[in-house]
């Protein structure tokens, strides 16, 4: 009689648990199913990442041993990066891709936070038909607009500068349309409270939205500053000095000059994807917090 009253006298609260626990246990097991998937994820990441070890590793071999299959050399020597910054103007370049990528990425966050509160927040005319438009240009690739891009910069005199490096590339749509989803999720009280205060649509943009939006406004810099270090196409249409050269456009050059010693293109490689490396690592978290809060509509 004792036990029976203990087992009716447990809570639901403590049921649940129980139930909760044994059901954490089943899932738990390995099935067939989450073996096959989990190896197919392990596949693909090794595939993903063996790219990276390969010129890694490649960067440290000897000119004799850079085409052998093994992944650790034999001898690691640190001549190829001398001869790097010592024989070819590789910092040079990099100081280009750095100063081009930073000032793209400042002026698109700028321009791209107005636009998208504008479009998200303002009520004017032709307001949904303007985001439309500007939406319809990612689905149009640089290469399709690359000679129009090319005419308009020559005109204005900006081939072969800083400018024409810049300024076309600080268009994006995909930042105003993150930008937009995000402020369109934002509640409108705070707006309408600074509005009783007094405050205009610039002092809110700046004072209130601006604020909020530190976690989306770090991951598109991430994405802007990746994006403009790794750009090629456009650098290399665009400049013919070698003191313009960004890093991209650099290792293609440096790639023709040596074709044999791949030992020193994979050197330069190896430099060159540090920052994007290091930029990922440090704003990962951002990344996703971004990808959390946008909360696209």
């Amino acid at each position: 009689m004792t036990e029976i009253q203990l087992t009716q006298s447990r809570t639901p609260t403590e049921a649940m648990k129980g139930k909760t626990v044994k059901a954490g246990s089943n899932d738990r097991k390995w099935t067939g199913k989450k073996v096959a998937l989990s190896g197919l994820g392990l596949v693909l990441g090794l595939l993903t990442v063996f790219p990276i070890v390969w010129m890694v590793s490649g960067s440290f071999k000897s000119p004799a041993e850079v085409n052998s299959v093994d992944l650790i050399p034999d001898e690691p020597t640190l001549e190829n990066f001398l001869y790097v910054f010592t024989q070819v103007p590789f910092l040079r370049y990099m100081i280009n891709s750095f100063v081009v990528a930073a000032v793209v990425t400042v002026l698109a966050l700028w321009f791209h936070s107005m636009a998208a509160y504008a479009l998200a927040r303002l009520k004017f005319r032709g307001r949904d038909t303007l985001f439309l438009l500007i939406f319809a240009t990612l689905l149009v690739s640089l290469p399709v607009i690359l000679i129009p891009m090319f005419i308009v910069v020559q005109t204005l005199g900006m081939v072969d500068t800083y400018a024409g490096l810049i300024i076309p590339m600080i268009f994006n749509a995909f930042g105003i349309f993150l930008l937009r989803q995000f402020y369109i999720s934002l509640p409108h009280e705070l707006e309408e409270a600074a509005l009783v205060d007094g405050a205009g649509y610039w002092r809110i943009y700046r004072s209130v939205v601006l604020p909020l939006s530190r976690p989306v406004l770090a991951a598109l810099a991430v994405f802007f500053f990746l994006a403009n270090w790794n750009s090629f196409v456009w650098p290399l249409t665009i400049t013919s000095s070698p003191d313009l050269r960004v890093v991209q456009v650099g290792i293609a050059t440096f790639q023709q000059q040596y074709v044999s010693d791949w030992n020193y293109v994979l050197a330069a490689s190896t430099v060159a994807a540090l920052p994007t490396l290091l930029v990922f690592f440090f704003f990962q978290k951002q990344i996703v917090e971004s990808i959390k809060t946008a909360g696209f509509k």
